[in-house]
């Protein structure tokens, strides 16, 4: 299965997602993997979730393709509700979320990551928006949480990765260790929260939230107006296009 929740021991519950070759998802996977989360949180026998991936990267975004294939917009709704509702979905969860991050984590990926709790990064991580190589926008709600506000607004533009050990330095990511030391750092990680009364855990993930300087869902909506704009003008299927064709950003 693309999208498996299995309980790992005691109080910790694994949201694994495997989408091949590079765990770019479908508008359906958005929905699935906000639903497995958020039904993970509300077990009462849940106290954290670690959120992870198979294969090449943790996340690639949207599968690119998809929207391509489709006349209208459809697949472009389908595609943007989808991520908001699996981005809000980590938010939201009554948990902690965990991620572990292998590889590449680019596009929707940051949306994920940047609403996370706790991260955790293999130490060949790469984590960044290519969005404007796409013709589209989205997510510098999720990257100015990861990253200081100038060094946003320069990786966005630029469409540049920025490493985990980078991302160690700004203190977004936890810890950053050779990839087959990821899932158990993880759990050693969630270990420590599933000893906390869960009650407790439980408020401080709510207060957390209400104490946030900036209101995720509604800045990543306002993104999200944008790219429409931007596909009402056709100019994102110009870059897509360029993208499914050769593989590169247009202009490259």
């Amino acid at each position: 299965m693309p999208i498996t929740t299995a309980r790992a021991e005691s109080g910790i519950v694994t949201v694994t997602v495997d989408y091949p070759p590079v765990n770019a998802l479908p508008s359906a996977a958005w929905f699935q993997l906000a639903d497995e989360i958020l039904a993970a949180g509300n077990d009462p026998e849940t106290s954290v979730v670690i959120l992870r991936a198979e294969g090449r990267g943790f996340n690639a975004g949207v599968d690119i393709k998809e929207m391509q294939q489709t006349t209208g917009f459809d697949a472009l709704v389908a595609a943007n509700k989808g991520c908001a509702a699996a981005f809000s979905a980590v938010y939201d969860c009554a948990v902690p979320v965990i991620v572990a991050v292998n590889g590449f984590c680019v596009g929707g990926g940051i949306g994920l990551v940047g609403n996370a709790d706790v991260i955790i990064a293999s130490d060949d991580a790469v984590f960044g928006l290519p969005e404007v190589d796409r013709g589209a926008l989205g997510a510098a709600t999720h990257l100015a949480r990861l990253v200081p506000q100038h060094l946003m607004r320069t990786l966005y533009y630029t469409a540049q990765n920025v490493t985990a050990e980078q991302l160690v330095h700004f203190g977004s990511v936890y810890k950053a260790v050779p990839r087959a030391d990821l899932l158990e750092t993880a759990l050693e990680v969630a270990r420590m929260i599933d000893t906390k009364d869960t009650r407790v855990i439980r408020a401080a993930k709510a207060a957390i939230n209400g104490i946030d300087p900036v209101d995720v869902k509604s800045s990543y909506l306002l993104e999200q107006r944008y790219t429409y704009e931007l596909n009402l003008a056709g100019v994102a299927d110009e870059h897509r296009d360029a993208f499914v064709e050769t593989g590169k950003a247009k202009g490259n």
